[in-house]
């Protein structure tokens, strides 16, 4: 594709998302933004959840990456199915009742400020890592497509799509996020189901036979508990990953607290994680299918570098391109999208706060920290760049393990215990439980018989954590409030 057809493709993708976002977040108030009005359709919260939950890394990672570990991803994705039940019937109802704004006051309620302002910086670092790396494969892409054959630098490219990501955010928060979402979830959809289709017809033969005769296509590994792909390790890792990253995470938590009720919030949420079970799936076909194209017409390129060469490199018809850009797009899109949201509300309501101020001066204060967190991701973006580092979707789940592991401890420790804790050194214990989990994972091969951690880590994260607010029991009180129960 040459990049004006790729610009004209961004170009008209955009001008259908601004047009969504306009028309559903023209009239938000500080509610809409941070909640939705709490009036969303459960079924649009739904399909909206996948493509929030699909960013332009699995969009290049995962097809990418059938070579290496063939369908073992499908074990951790498996996992998700559980860890939704558990923050359906568990955390959701409990976050309803406590009508939360951001489930990080619960903290607050729970063990007291330290705790609470420890959860959401947490969340801070590891959401705007986790966006940024993720925008940061799409800058890499479009700047290969676009930028660099028009000699404009990557720093440009960095600050136009940040702004890209504000400009449909500003106004309406998550009310226009779960509208612009859905239109997100159907290129996404739609892309990848057209793009097996061109490719596979492009093979020739039977579509399914190739692609599960394929050495490629195996799903289970039980054959070496130190491996990395270990069926056992694989399950309970996606498991205690998604409660983490979507059940503890304000950007996936405000559209499910956006629902009418916590029921139609549980309808929602297991819905979703069904589709994203087959949206998975089909990104896995659609790599076996990459792979022999790509030794049909000897191409060389594997991993994250394969779908973009094999779809904008002119073997296939132009529409595979297209499809290409408009599924990067919009997967990348709105993962940043939702996440610019969840880092402004979060900042504004758990760290500075918006209790005792008025409506207008929690928009003011919102529409600053906005701007700031943009400014901040755009900065991040660039900073990857320097470091040339090249970002896989096993890097973005790594990375989770570590910054995530903190708060799925506290929250564990906070519903299933009922003694109070000494706060004020909490913080304390968040930060030494990663910092153990680093040297235990730099040096597991040679202390443990050659076991390798994957992203177990998030477990055992999490686990050192709660032994760490074990330790800060405060001997015969019970605990002030009663907001841990989760009956």
């Amino acid at each position: 594709m040459t990049p004006i057809a790729v610009i004209i493709t961004i170009v008209a993708y955009f001008a259908v998302l601004f047009t969504v976002s306009y028309i559903a977040g023209r009239k938000a108030d500080n509610e809409g933004f941070f909640v939705g009005n709490r009036k969303s359709p459960w079924y649009v919260v739904a399909f909206a959840m996948i493509g929030s939950s699909i960013s332009g890394v699995t969009f290049v990672s995962v097809p990418g990456m059938v070579a290496q570990s063939s369908f073992g991803y499908l074990q951790f994705v498996m996992g998700f199915v559980a860890g939704q039940m558990v923050i359906a019937f568990v955390l959701v109802p409990l976050f309803y009742r406590m009508k939360l704004v951001s489930i990080y006051e619960y903290l607050n309620n729970r063990f007291g400020i330290a705790s609470y302002q420890t959860g959401a910086w947490f969340f801070f670092v590891s959401k705007m890592l986790g966006a940024a790396v993720r925008l940061f494969v799409v800058c890499v892409a479009l700047q290969l497509l676009v930028f660099e054959p028009l000699r404009v630098p990557f720093v440009f490219n960095a600050i136009l799509t940040v702004a890209l990501v504000w400009l449909y955010t500003f106004r309406g928060g998550v009310k226009s996020l779960i509208w612009t979402d859905s239109l997100k979830t159907f290129c996404l959809v739609v892309s990848v189901v057209l793009s097996i289709y061109y490719i596979g017809s492009s093979l020739g033969g039977n579509l399914l036979d190739e692609i599960f005769g394929s050495h490629m296509s195996r799903i289970f590994f039980f054959d070496d508990p130190n491996g990395k792909q270990y069926f056992f390790k694989q399950f309970f890792a996606g498991a205690f990953m998604m409660i983490a990253t979507t059940g503890l995470d304000q950007d996936m938590m405000q559209r499910n607290l956006s629902c009418k009720s916590f029921r139609e919030s549980q309808k929602n949420m297991m819905t979703s994680v069904a589709c994203q079970l087959v949206i998975n799936l089909l990104f896995l076909m659609l790599g076996v299918l990459l792979y022999l194209y790509a030794a049909k017409m000897n191409i060389t390129a594997t991993g994250d570098e394969l779908f973009p060469a094999i779809a904008t490199g002119g073997h296939l018809p132009l529409m595979v391109g297209i499809l290409f850009i408009v599924g990067l797009i919009s997967s990348a899109y709105a993962a940043a999208g939702s996440a610019l949201t969840a880092l402004t509300t979060s900042f504004t309501v758990d760290i500075l706060g918006t209790k005792g101020k008025t409506e207008a001066q929690t928009v003011k204060i919102r529409k600053r920290v906005h701007v700031g967190m943009a400014v901040v991701m755009a900065i991040t973006i660039y900073v990857f760049n320097i470091l040339n580092s090249t970002s896989v979707i096993d890097a973005v789940y790594r990375l989770a393990s570590y910054t995530y592991g903190p708060i799925l401890g506290l929250f564990a420790f906070g519903i299933f215990m009922k003694a109070p804790v000494r706060d004020r050194y909490i913080p304390l214990a968040a930060i030494a439980a990663p910092l153990l989990c680093l040297l235990l994972d730099l040096n597991s091969e040679a202390w443990f018989g050659g076991y390798k951690f994957s992203y177990e880590l998030l477990i055992l994260n999490a686990l050192f954590t709660f032994i760490g607010l074990c330790l800060l029991i405060k001997p015969g009180e019970k605990a002030s409030v009663a907001s841990h129960e989760i009956d």
